[in-house]
């Protein structure tokens, strides 16, 4: 079954480039709503990047960066308990 989505003519126009480029570089004719569907599909595998991408403000962390940030903290071997921070906080 198919339904109508409404979009502006920026979006509509930069669909038709993307079908004019798919058929320009592949030699394969796409319909928008395969394109649709595709870019529907990347954007759910691709779900916590998706959806980041809607804020307004920073990100978590990627692999990458968490594996930086851990890098630069070290080990005292030194085990701390709740107890222990609790009296260094609290007294």
């Amino acid at each position: 079954m198919s339904t109508a989505v409404k979009m502006d003519e920026a979006a509509k126009s930069k669909l038709e480039e993307l079908q004019a480029e798919i058929r320009l570089k592949t030699g394969k004719k796409v319909t928008q709503q395969e394109i649709l569907s595709t870019l529907i599909q990347s954007a759910v595998d691709s779900r916590a990047e998706f959806v980041d991408s809607f804020r307004d403000g920073p990100t978590a962390l990627n692999e990458t960066e968490l594996e930086e940030f851990n890098r630069g903290t070290i080990a005292s071997g030194v085990e701390t308990t709740e107890d222990d921070i609790d009296d260094i906080l609290y007294g």
